[in-house]
């Protein structure tokens, strides 16, 4: 059950990205935020 959350949100948000380009900063921006927190919950 140890499932990597990064690469499975990378893909879910190129998908997106791709159908829906107007929202590129938003989908970033969640990205890079999501990333953070992950980061400092794993120090």
């Amino acid at each position: 059950m140890n499932m990597a959350i990064e690469p499975l949100l990378a893909l879910i948000l190129g998908i997106l990205i791709l159908l829906v380009p107007r929202f590129l900063n938003y989908f970033v921006a969640v990205y890079l935020i999501v990333r953070g927190v992950l980061g400092l919950l794993h120090m």
